[in-house]
């Protein structure tokens, strides 16, 4: 791909409007824009990174065994009224009517959907257990939306809902889901906490969120110094304390000492129970012939929430530092003089070509601007890796190497390829 025929709407300033690092990165790379407040268009740079995060999380599931369906997003209230969430839901529910005067919603999430398709379709325990997922557009009508896509009203989750025979079952397949997720944030590559959390509207007894460490967390959670014990704090304060008065207290397993962090939720998973089933009469026929009631679990992970968790984990002063996993290049040919020299199009091009059939996702700077406009872009969007060629390469076939981070070599044009061939066997 050529920078100047992909639609990349840089901007030199940060909107006022935009309070946290994500969001003032995602408008000045050109990622996103705002249609209406908590509604974003994505533009083809900021939807290569949500795909890529996408991509991830599928093939995690896959693999875990879960099966992936599409529901819909408009649900109608005889389903919620089954659960009585459809009062209790309040404002964040979006109700809208059709032209027959029905009542529907707009589906923040698919607990309800997804019980109705299983008590008509699935009979008997062998049948069972089940593990069904999706990666769909959801709703909620925030009273306040805000910091971009990590508090929007219209954002990218995967959701799933396992299908167990008994307690047993649902505890083996809540623990797959576990360190699904675990595998998911460690391909990412972010630093995350799982934390014990309050099941809130969803309902369970059991539920744990996943959290992403960054400054501008939304939830102040507590850790211990020395284990895997992490809580969200809002399980450990009484009513009118300090959340200071938690720093450097004893950790609760024992281990360590506590200390504060901030956190972004990108994932919550649940063990249900019957919550659902029994209320919607979610049965099977078990092996002495009685019916039972079905066991649930629920497992949420924000996939456009993860765009934004990753910048605000993974930035600095010049912009955007992305895991390589989820970049929307990994290589950026940055060609000083593209336009007027002829050799340094043609080098670009052929290097451009050469790292594509190795499996690349490779973009060529050929616009007219000089070396500081053009590394300002690249710096900013935050490709890994930066090969300009420009002046040296014209006197003695060097390019320069740059990666994101800040180291750089010199090297001849001619080795790049050996070069990348050990740094993906590397990697």
């Amino acid at each position: 791909m050529f920078w100047s025929k992909i639609f990349i709407p840089t901007l030199k300033d940060s909107p006022q409007d935009a309070e946290v690092i994500s969001h003032q990165l995602m408008l000045r790379a050109g990622m996103i824009r705002k249609v209406a407040s908590g509604i974003y268009t994505w533009l083809p740079l900021g939807l290569m990174v949500l795909r890529n995060i996408e991509n991830i999380v599928r093939e995690e599931m896959n693999a875990a065994g879960a099966q992936e369906v599409l529901m819909p997003m408009v649900q109608p209230k005889e389903l919620w009224e089954e659960t009585n969430r459809w009062d209790k839901m309040g404002s964040e529910l979006l109700r809208i009517k059709d032209r027959h005067d029905r009542d529907f919603c707009l589906g923040p999430t698919h607990e309800e959907v997804i019980t109705d398709l299983i008590r008509n379709n699935v009979k008997s325990y062998k049948e069972l257990p089940l593990n069904i997922y999706q990666i769909q557009t959801k709703f909620r009508d925030e009273i306040r939306p805000r910091y971009g896509v990590m508090r929007g009203r219209e954002f990218l989750m995967k959701d799933s809902y396992s299908f167990n025979l008994n307690e047993g079952s649902l505890q083996d397949t809540y623990l797959i889901m576990r360190d699904t997720y675990k595998r998911i944030l460690e391909r990412i590559g972010l630093d995350y906490k799982i934390v014990k959390a309050d099941s809130g509207a969803i309902g369970g007894e059991v539920s744990e969120e996943f959290h992403v460490l960054a400054e501008n967390g939304e939830d102040t959670i507590a850790i211990s110094d020395a284990s895997e014990f992490a809580i969200n704090t809002e399980l450990l304060l009484q009513d009118g304390e300090d959340i200071n008065s938690l720093e450097g207290q004893d950790s609760p397993d024992g281990h360590g000492k506590i200390i504060i962090k901030k956190g972004i939720e990108v994932g919550h998973i649940f063990q249900l129970g019957k919550v659902y089933s029994a209320a919607m009469q979610a049965n099977v026929q078990s092996q002495e012939g009685r019916a039972v009631d079905l066991y649930m679990g629920c497992y949420g992970i924000g996939v456009s929430r993860l765009v934004a968790a990753a910048i605000e984990q993974n930035n600095d002063d010049k912009g955007i530092i992305w895991p390589e996993s989820i970049a929307p290049y990994e290589v950026n040919i940055v060609g000083i003089g593209y336009t007027k020299e002829q050799k340094i199009a043609d080098a670009s091009n052929k290097l451009y070509t050469k790292l594509t059939s190795m499996g690349y996702k490779v973009i060529v700077d050929d616009r007219k601007d000089g070396y500081g406009v053009k590394m300002k872009d690249a710096e900013l969007i935050g490709i890994p890796i930066n090969i300009i060629i420009g002046n040296k390469f014209l006197e003695n076939g060097e390019v320069e190497l740059k990666h994101r981070n800040g180291d750089s070599s010199l090297t001849q044009i001619s080795d790049l390829p050996t070069f990348f061939d050990h740094f993906k066997a590397s990697s």
